[in-house]
């Protein structure tokens, strides 16, 4: 699944635009999701659909590792554009500078690798496709999060659509990345009989953890997107009242 803030900085002339690779695969994601969770929803637990594995080995693992490469390029680029010393060639020193940097981005992409493959292929005893369906809608903020830093970039950030996108992308956030844990939890205890407030004493502690690690980053993003989201809203209020002001 991928963080929202790492789409990279606008292209040479020809090369692919911002956030394409990032958006069409979030796509591909969130239809996959929906295909997965709609057909196993009967039997949250053992209920199969074949796309899982083969969307998790054939496009997701081959995705997150290209976007780690294309995060470090990104931070290479940009440290290089601006003149930073050292940065006149790729080393251990450019490569520890980006993970220093982008710490929790690249251990959030690491340990979807090392974590979520090997539970998806060997852990799982072929059982809960329907909550690897659930993870998979957590890309349907992509697209909207690609789109807004690229309207930032042309300098639209004033206009209606560059709002109503900032809108989608919080309300997409929240809901698929946040308020979709508890509802996971809700499908497994309604599955077993038990209410909400139960399951977690109910689930192995590793899967509380695992929940847990992938849930803290999204709560941490969001934070983060309500506050530029309230910055925005304040400064153009402010633009606003100058405005009416020389009017």
């Amino acid at each position: 699944m991928l963080c929202p803030y790492s789409c990279c900085s606008l292209p040479p002339e020809g090369a692919t635009p911002p956030g394409l690779v990032s958006s069409i695969h979030a796509v591909m994601a969130t239809t996959a999701g929906v295909v997965i969770a709609s057909s196993c929803r009967g039997d949250v637990i053992n209920d199969r659909h074949w796309l899982t594995t083969t969307f998790v080995v054939r496009y997701g693992v081959p995705y997150m590792t290209y976007d780690i490469f294309a995060m470090y390029l990104s931070h290479y680029h940009r440290f290089r554009v601006k003149g930073h010393e050292g940065y006149q060639q790729h080393s251990a020193r450019t490569v520890r500078s980006f993970v220093q940097k982008d710490f929790l981005l690249v251990f959030h992409h690491i340990a979807l690798l090392a974590v979520l493959l090997p539970i998806t292929l060997f852990f799982r005893n072929d059982r809960g496709d329907f909550f690897i369906g659930c993870l998979f809608l957590t890309e349907i903020s992509t697209p909207f999060v690609s789109l807004g830093k690229i309207l930032i970039q042309l300098g639209l950030q004033e206009c209606w659509l560059h709002k109503a996108n900032g809108a989608m992308v919080l309300l997409t956030f929240f809901t698929c990345r946040i308020a979709l844990f508890p509802y996971m939890y809700w499908a497994y205890g309604r599955h077993y009989g038990i209410p909400l407030r139960s399951v977690p004493f109910a689930l192995p502690l590793y899967a509380n953890l695992g929940n847990l690690c992938i849930l803290a980053p999204q709560v941490y993003w969001f934070a983060l997107l309500c506050m530029k989201g309230y910055r925005l809203y304040r400064r153009s209020r402010t633009q606003d009242s100058h405005t009416s002001k020389n009017e």
